[in-house]
């Protein structure tokens, strides 16, 4: 059974969602406050972590950073009421990997819990001179390991699992920060960030190869 860790303050919403995702199968562990979430998400298991933004005492970013800081592989999902692009992307940059914003329709929350609960990923990954460790977010190159920040490591992931394959800009933004609305060039400095890490030229890189027009593909 999927263990779920939901941090809401309003009673009424807490319980009316944790309601839903029992009937829906999962088992859910319910908080109300920041610093209980932040405890519990670092040192307990659980396949997905949701967290109202606006949560008491502990902020839900701050209560996110915490969670991932103690377990790497931690999926954390943002509700917000406030619809503010900036108070997303803070939430997405603290390490979630999505968020819902509030009235939410319970069959759109429900298929954003499927598909961030039913995937099982290998836990290592290996394209050419390259490898990664899903769960302890690490990554090498030959036996040099890479010192890459949280985007950088979720780029190189998604290049990598896709080896030899296109990857679409849309794509890529879509699985680092969800949705988005700044700066295209956000991407590109991450990508010529993690260019020179890799030790490509960015006039002709050797493994993150530019498709003109379309996206990225990481050449092993």
């Amino acid at each position: 059974m999927r263990r779920l860790l939901v941090a809401e303050d309003d009673e009424v919403t807490r319980t009316l969602l944790a309601a839903v995702l029992r009937k829906e199968g999962y088992e859910v562990r319910e908080v109300a406050d920041g610093s209980e979430a932040a405890r519990l998400g670092a040192n307990e298991d659980f396949d997905l972590i949701i967290l109202d933004l606006g949560l008491p005492g502990l902020g839900g970013i701050e209560a996110c950073r915490r969670i991932r800081a103690g377990r790497a592989d931690a999926v954390v999902m943002f509700l917000t009421a406030s619809g503010s692009e900036l108070d997303a992307v803070a939430g997405l940059d603290a390490g979630a990997v999505d968020y819902v914003t509030k009235p939410f329709g319970v069959a759109e929350l429900l298929a954003r819990v499927r598909a961030h609960t039913r995937r099982v990923k290998p836990d290592e990954l290996v394209a050419g001179r390259v490898r990664i460790n899903r769960s302890a977010r690490q990554a090498w190159l030959d036996e040099e390991e890479l010192r890459l920040s949280p985007r950088e490591f979720d780029l190189l992931e998604q290049l990598v699992s896709n080896a030899g394959r296109t990857v679409t800009r849309q794509q890529l933004v879509a699985a680092l920060w969800g949705e988005w609305y700044g700066s295209p060039k956000t991407l590109d400095m991450h990508v010529l960030s993690l260019r020179r890490k890799l030790g490509d030229d960015a006039s002709k890189p050797r493994h993150i190869i530019t498709v003109r027009g379309v996206g990225l593909r990481f050449q092993p």
